[in-house]
């Protein structure tokens, strides 16, 4: 296919490369849309903050007959590559139809944008941050996405791979079904672990969140737990208020469970949300003018039964302490109560076995394998 990339320049673009993927996952019952009012807000580098530590280019690739066929960003995150000590583009928000000449060409855009900002390697699908869409399923295709995680088509691992990319980080989803009541394991070691550190449960409104400041409390735990992890941005105080203003108000704080010390500081959270997935997808990914009615349906009246497991963050002096017990001994209870039968656990290292030992107490299922791609540029 003859193909043309151009760079994103008007807000009529932005639109259009914020539809694109509407298009082309027409009538897959496995994706799951962004929100696109949300979409707009992250892609335009003057609403997200992190546009201040980030160099960024949008493309779309059009056919002969001038159609979308492709789109991609190229970031160039500041902080990462400070903190990582390396000269990387990432490529994130890459979608194309099954085309080896549309894909090359988005990702050609994308490296001559790197090394003529003086990069040295290319990686991706990868976002600003972690909290972004991170990388291309390659296992795992028959089954629907969260509303977190995003889904693509299996020939998108074929297209990297073609293009000499090579993996450099796999993540796993697992689905945890919820027991009939919380294990004896987990109850026993949850009020030892209690007693030996001085831990206890804490419960929050969204009126003690803003007035006692927890979000900033949690994003503060989220940098200290993930900051060794792979490619992780620690997240400045602005970009962190941005995510407490985009994420608070979807939260059902049934399904967060916060651990203090007898002092007062932030040990550990689990946060989940009831699963949204479907709801979304019913509204194509808009708001109006009525898919705030079946965001709304989910959330609060008649949810789903998947609850999505988005974030478990244990302080690293507390790791490996069975500080997890507490958050399930207090969490399992309440997913009972509610109906749920199931989480969908968020994307984990592979690597991140500490995690991962925490569902093995529990009755489980791997769902999905997601790969981050790279080479040197």
């Amino acid at each position: 296919m003859k193909v043309r990339v151009e760079p994103v320049t008007t807000s009529a673009e932005l639109r259009r490369f914020v539809k694109f993927p509407l298009k082309l996952y027409k009538g897959c019952p496995y994706y799951v849309p962004n929100l696109y009012m949300d979409e707009l807000t992250a892609l335009d580098p003057d609403k997200n903050p992190m546009g201040r530590y980030s160099k960024s280019c949008k493309f779309l690739a059009y056919n002969e007959k001038g159609e979308v066929v492709g789109r991609v960003m190229a970031i160039i995150n500041e902080i990462a590559n400070r903190d990582w000590k390396h000269q990387e583009v990432r490529f994130g928000w890459m979608d194309f139809v099954d085309d080896k000449d549309v894909s090359k060409a988005l990702m050609d855009a994308v490296i001559d944008f790197g090394r003529s900002n003086g990069m040295t390697s290319l990686a991706g699908p990868l976002g600003f941050t972690d909290f972004d869409n991170e990388g291309c399923v390659v296992e795992g295709f028959d089954d629907i996405s969260s509303f977190m995680l995003k889904y693509n088509y299996p020939y998108y691992g074929e297209h990297f791979e073609a293009m000499g990319m090579e993996k450099i980080n796999d993540w796993l989803e697992y689905r945890i079904y919820v027991p009939d009541a919380v294990p004896d394991k987990v109850s026993r070691a949850a009020n030892l672990i209690s007693e030996r550190y001085g831990l206890h449960v804490v419960k929050v409104s969204k009126k003690q969140i803003k007035k006692q400041d927890y979000g900033r409390k949690i994003f503060d735990l989220i940098n200290r737990t993930y900051c060794s992890l792979f490619d992780f941005t620690v997240m400045p105080d602005d970009v962190v208020d941005q995510y407490i203003k985009t994420y608070l108000g979807l939260l059902d704080l049934r399904y967060v469970t916060l651990v203090e010390d007898n002092e007062g500081k932030l040990i550990a959270l689990a946060i989940s949300m009831p699963s949204l997935a479907h709801a979304v997808q019913k509204g194509g990914g808009y708001i109006f003018p009525f898919g705030w009615y079946h965001l709304l349906k989910s959330m609060y009246f008649k949810h789903e039964d998947a609850l999505e497991l988005m974030l478990i963050a244990v302080d690293p002096e507390y790791q490996n302490r069975g500080v997890h017990a507490m958050l399930f001994n207090e969490l399992i209870p309440n997913l009972i109560k509610g109906g749920f039968k199931y989480g969908e656990s968020n994307a984990e290292m592979e690597t991140n076995t500490k995690v991962q030992n925490i569902w093995n107490l529990y009755r489980k299922e791997f769902k999905r394998r997601r790969r981050v791609f790279g080479k040197q540029i």
